[in-house]
């Protein structure tokens, strides 16, 4: 019997970003609920960014946080007819976010990247291994993203310019089927950002508080918790392929239904 027979997985990723993860978690023989509740859009104004990425040789480093940081700069320079300077330094969260990089940027790699804390607070120590000061960063970030990148390279004495790449939204229709989705049971729900947290709750209502959860980062399940979802999985280590392992044992420990 394959571990996640018969399990109900609700997936809230965007449907491009999730296609590896319902794969494989049907492979593995879960039921899984395909429900979008974030997209990606572009800023309210575009200006900002244009002028940064206008610019982006005057900069040492380029940080990417998300894997929709990488594909909402990639897309701008595509419509300013621009491609990405060599000479600029790439830093990544984690492996999806290098994964990007690379295929976005022609095979590039990420200079810099976490050994295995794949999310800001990673990224600002390994930053500590470079020589930062008077280096100027270029941190391209959703509308919603937290400060917590920009503090930390300021702090190792880094020039660092936030620019919002991209909005977060949350898809029309979502919340009806959420909770059509809902209504019929779940054994858990994927989240793997504070921003997928934010729209679950929003979008649940009251459903949400007690909702069986499973997430990818410890910044996430925190967030979770904090909106009062039941966590009952978190990802070791903070990848697709440990959110799978996560859950088989998860399952395999006699877990119910939540």
């Amino acid at each position: 019997m394959k571990p996640l027979q018969g399990r109900r997985i609700l997936v809230t990723r965007r449907r491009e970003q999730a296609r590896s993860l319902v794969e494989a978690l049907s492979a593995e023989g879960a039921t899984v609920l395909e429900v979008p509740l974030i997209a990606r859009e572009p800023p309210d104004d575009p200006a900002p960014l244009d002028a940064a990425l206008g610019r982006l040789e005057r900069y040492d480093w380029l940080a990417f946080t998300s894997a929709n940081a990488v594909e909402a700069v990639a897309e701008r320079l595509a419509r300013l007819g621009m491609t990405l300077p060599v000479e600029v330094r790439l830093a990544s969260v984690g492996p999806a976010t290098a994964a990007a990089i690379a295929a976005r940027f022609h095979g590039r790699g990420a200079d810099l990247q976490p050994d295995s804390e794949h999310r800001a607070e990673g990224l600002v120590d390994a930053f500590r291994d470079q020589e930062l000061s008077g280096r100027r960063v270029l941190l391209p970030v959703s509308n919603r993203a937290r400060d917590t990148l920009v503090a930390g390279l300021r702090a190792q004495r880094a020039e660092v310019h936030a620019v919002i790449a991209y909005r977060t939204v949350t898809p029309p229709g979502s919340e009806e089927r959420l909770a059509q989705a809902l209504a019929e049971g779940i054994d858990l729900v994927t989240l793997t950002s504070p921003s997928a947290v934010e729209a679950f709750e929003a979008s649940a209502g009251s459903r949400a508080r007690g909702a069986p959860a499973a997430v990818i980062g410890p910044v996430t399940a925190e967030a979770a918790r904090a909106a009062g979802l039941d966590v009952k999985v978190v990802a070791e280590p903070s990848t697709v392929e440990g959110l799978l392992a996560s859950l088989a044992r998860h399952f395999a420990s006699g877990s119910q239904r939540g």
